[in-house]
């Protein structure tokens, strides 16, 4: 009986995957640390914006409460060139939830306009203040549906399974100063216009993004990073994501934030040696989420002088 309860379960969310992804949007929102320690992952902008290279792996909800949960790897880097004002990038990003499956790579060129001011900082921040960038991505998406493996006979929208290729082009905007940052991106302004397959009906995500940065005299060692991320879909809700992060000398973090009707993003992270930095981070979620709790880890790498300076 708890084993016909289970494989319920898993068919419900199997449906909501389907019904969610085909009439949506293929891609998850990226998660609390992806878009807050490599915004390149939904940015083309940010391509080349730190002094040097710079890669990252992800994999969320490889650990969760319930089967069939989105599970998410994600695998970037990104460089400067010609002094700094170009940038150049690629990713991949495989995203799996019920019996769906979304494979996708790019790549992206930035371009950067560097403004004459300064502020003050503290000498430990890497970021390059006063710049002006704009991105664009070109890459391609992957979109399968196993639905024969629901089991559902006598209806004709799980009578195939659905295997459909997706050119994508995406554009990016970012401007980044010493102590804030903006940025607006669309990594797929083309939607399902040139899929292989013309029964799919994939929106367009538009996200906005804003951060600060700052220091009080009396914690002179501690960064405090407030951030809004917000996420516009034709036919969804507005989903906004508010957080809070705060940073000791780049030598390690903590973070907390909230994603409307949907989790409660906590993380973990810790520089080891300079050039790699390990973050985890455990989304819990909220409302009855039929998608369950999940962990995840990020490893980033930076190379030359790395993510501190001494």
């Amino acid at each position: 009986m708890k084993t016909n309860h289970i494989i319920k379960a898993v068919k419900g969310l199997a449906l909501l995957v389907f019904f969610g992804c085909v009439n949506a949007s293929a891609q998850q929102t990226a998660t609390f640390p992806e878009y807050n320690y490599n915004p390149f992952i939904i940015n083309s902008a940010y391509a080349g914006l730190l002094p040097t290279t710079e890669m990252t792996a992800s994999n969320s909800g490889f650990i969760s409460s319930l089967e069939g949960s989105p599970r998410n790897f994600s695998l970037s880097f990104n460089s400067p060139l010609n002094e700094g004002k170009v940038g150049l990038g690629a990713g991949f990003i495989r995203d799996e939830i019920g019996v769906t499956t979304n494979t996708s790579f790019f790549a992206a060129y930035s371009y950067k306009i560097f403004f004459d001011f300064e502020d003050n900082r503290p000498y430990w921040q890497v970021y390059q203040p006063g710049v002006l960038s704009f991105g664009i991505q070109a890459g391609l998406q992957q979109f399968q549906d196993n639905l024969l493996e629901l089991n559902i006979p006598n209806d004709p929208n799980f009578a195939e399974n659905i295997n459909a290729t997706i050119p994508t082009i995406g554009v990016g905007f970012l401007f980044n100063h010493a102590r804030f940052y903006a940025g607006v991106s669309a990594p797929n302004v083309l939607g399902d216009k040139l899929a292989s397959r013309d029964d799919l009906d994939l929106s367009n995500p538009v996200y906005g993004y804003f951060g600060y940065r700052f220091f009080t005299n009396r914690f002179q060692e501690v960064m405090i990073k407030p951030n809004l991320l917000i996420k516009y879909e034709d036919g969804a809700p507005l989903q906004a994501d508010i957080n809070l992060a705060a940073s000791f000398k780049n030598r390690f973090e903590i973070g907390a934030g909230y994603r409307t009707s949907s989790s409660i993003n906590l993380l973990a992270g810790i520089y080891l040696i300079k050039n790699f930095r390990l973050i985890y981070h455990y989304n819990m979620a909220v409302n009855d989420s039929p998608l369950g709790n999940t962990h995840g880890l990020m490893l980033s790498c930076r190379f030359g002088e790395g993510y501190a300076k001494n």
